[in-house]
């Protein structure tokens, strides 16, 4: 008779800090406030990029020199204030709706990159809720010129609310960026990951330096844009529209589709893509900013116990 190895029995899920959430929280909102200070700049460029009239600029270049010439060189940071201000809470969201996706997703810490992608994913579906609002005021102050009738964010919020109310005015465009979230942050987490694995295995039994953090956050927010940009040239066309969505479509997101086919029936499939230059080299340093910020403040937090 043959010798039979005995079952292992499987171990119990680890147990979680009660204080996750507000670990996450914390981390979060530093990581979003450093996105925003070193990203912002090309940020702006690619908003007027997606949405100027066709034929005000030649390129980017283009667009970057005549900001500068017309409006100063602090109009690149045009609409930071909405961002700076709602991305505490809107990172917070993110990355406290990933870690509790993560731990839907499976009760044990090591994903698989197609389960870090699903749990990106969900945390991109939560994060809509704030993410909207908060990109569409950016992106209203953004695209003024700096012509007489330039206002401040508090004219925007103001004109936005008084004119189109809640649902076509403060939320307009939560359809698309719902929808563009999804394969976003998909991309977002499972590229960082993937990334950072990399390093750690290759790096252990030693900490991942700081500068593999960064580059695990390029990677990821590069992934970022690859996976949803034709979806954000839509977003941003939606959301500094002068009016609101075709009647009956706000409910349905059927809106999208038909800014979908105006976008190529002006451009081509080329008018998708947009300002996708800026957009790539600004997702090398904010998301590496972003994901080496949280890291870096998550792991203060743990190692001093501050929570």
């Amino acid at each position: 008779m043959s010798e039979t190895t005995p079952l292992q029995p499987i171990p119990d899920p680890p147990v979680q800090r009660r204080n996750a959430n507000a670990i996450e929280l914390i981390s979060g909102s530093i990581g979003g406030a450093s996105q925003v200070l070193v990203g912002q700049p090309l940020d702006t460029l690619k908003t007027r990029a997606q949405t100027a009239p066709k034929g005000q600029f030649k390129n980017t270049l283009d667009i970057f020199t005549t900001t500068v010439r017309n409006e100063g060189f602090l109009a690149l940071y045009k609409g930071m204030m909405s961002p700076l201000l709602g991305i505490a809470a809107v990172n917070s969201l993110l990355f406290t709706a990933y870690g509790a996706s993560r731990r839907i997703v499976s009760p044990y810490p090591e994903l698989s990159i197609p389960q870090v992608a699903t749990a990106g994913a969900m945390a991109g579906a939560a994060n809509a809720v704030l993410a909207s609002p908060v990109e569409m005021f950016k992106i209203r102050m953004q695209g003024q010129y700096g012509g007489a009738g330039d206002k401040k964010l508090s004219g925007v919020v103001g004109d936005m609310w008084r004119e189109y109310g809640l649902r076509n005015g403060i939320m307009r465009g939560y359809w698309i960026t719902f929808i563009r979230e999804i394969p976003a942050y998909a991309g977002f987490y499972a590229g960082y990951e993937t990334s950072k694995r990399w390093f750690a295995k290759n790096y252990a039994p030693n900490p991942v330096p700081i500068w593999a953090l960064l580059t695990s956050g390029a990677i990821g927010g590069v992934a970022y844009w690859v996976a949803c940009y034709p979806l954000d040239v839509i977003k941003s066309r939606v959301q500094l529209s002068k009016t609101p969505p075709i009647k009956g479509q706000w409910l349905s997101g059927g809106y999208v589709a038909h800014e979908f086919k105006a976008i190529i029936q002006e451009g081509g499939v080329r008018a998708l893509f947009r300002g996708i230059t800026p957009s790539l080299l600004r997702a090398v340093p904010a998301a590496g900013a972003t994901f080496a910020a949280y890291e870096v403040a998550k792991e203060y937090i743990i190692d001093h116990n501050l929570l």
